[in-house]
């Protein structure tokens, strides 16, 4: 596995090893301990989630408040999206800071997003099954989220206005405040 640095600490995009040959593919999508040797970050998941959707579909910008924050371990299973995570980490010093990556079934990538992030994606392809794996179970009372278009996070999102296919939830989310 290669571990890339996005520039935002604890934020890692990580490209796996992939072997392939006439019968297919093999990945190793998660390993503990290279993850801890490579990143310094000592991790336990316990609750995988996957979501099929469409294209246009944007999800996010959603975290968790306080002791119910969430670590993600994100991919794509099917197709392709642009994935998001903004840094709201008070004291940070990349504090309200983005990093976008567009990851797929294809390319394998990964995105590491520690607790105290924002984090949506948004659907490129016809449809797709995004994957992820969190460390702390989901709280509906300690759940957040970010207007995804609000100008103080500057997210140029891949596709616009009527392409975007939002919940009516995400749509009324208030906006960043620096």
């Amino acid at each position: 596995m290669k571990f890339i640095s996005t520039g935002i600490a604890d934020l890692w995009l990580i490209e796996p090893s992939v072997f392939e040959d006439s019968r297919g593919y093999f990945f190793e999508c998660f390993n503990k301990q290279s993850f801890k040797e490579h990143t310094g970050i000592a991790i336990d998941f316990v609750q995988d989630n996957e979501s099929r959707s469409t294209k246009g579909v944007l999800r996010g910008m959603h975290f968790q408040n306080g002791e119910h924050a969430q670590a993600k371990l994100v991919r794509v299973v099917e197709g392709e999206v642009q994935d998001v995570a903004v840094d709201l980490r008070a004291g940070s010093p990349t504090f309200g800071e983005h990093f976008s990556v567009n990851i797929s079934a294809e390319n394998k990538k990964q995105l590491f997003v520690p607790r105290g992030f924002a984090h949506g994606f948004l659907v490129l392809s016809e449809t797709a099954i995004f994957s992820y794996k969190c460390d702390n179970y989901y709280n509906k009372e300690s759940e957040g989220g970010l207007l995804y278009s609000c100008p103080n996070m500057g997210i140029d999102w891949q596709l616009k206005g009527t392409q975007l296919i939002l919940s009516e939830k995400d749509l009324i989310l208030p906006c960043f405040e620096k």
